[in-house]
């Protein structure tokens, strides 16, 4: 699973505890909690963005787990059998690959565009646009 800021604990919020008040203190606009990470509506809306991922667990087990015989319907144990051990690292790369695919996809809702250099040229002109960024 990914999460862009609080993700899933705000799916058990109720809509009355998901806002994310907007204040302007010493000149600077900001959200006061950051609950939607950074990411509202596909765009960017200025703070950190936050993205967690997770991978469910191995599912090595130290014992034989009840099954059926599929011929019979009968139950059955299953064979104890060990399960990919080294998953951790292959899982890293799989939670980071989607953690890209996710903000890639905020990236392209915003931009748009055919190409990477179209994107990277709306992207400057959306950054030279903002007036805390411009030099």
């Amino acid at each position: 699973g990914v999460e862009i800021g609080d993700g899933f604990d705000s799916a058990r919020r109720p809509g009355s505890a998901a806002h994310d008040e907007i204040v302007r203190e010493s000149g600077h606009t900001h959200r006061v909690t950051n609950r939607a990470g950074g990411i509202e509506g596909g765009m960017s809306n200025g703070e950190p963005i936050r993205i967690r991922v997770a991978f469910k667990p191995i599912s090595t087990v130290p014992r034989a787990l009840q099954t059926i015989d599929t011929l019979t319907g009968e139950a059955a144990t299953a064979l104890h059998q060990r399960s990919d051990t080294t998953a951790v690292v292959p899982g890293a790369v799989v939670a980071e690959a989607m953690a890209s695919l996710v903000v890639a996809n905020a990236l392209t809702d915003k931009f748009g565009g055919d190409s990477i250099a179209q994107i990277q040229a709306a992207l400057a002109s959306y950054i030279e646009s903002i007036p805390e960024v411009r030099r």
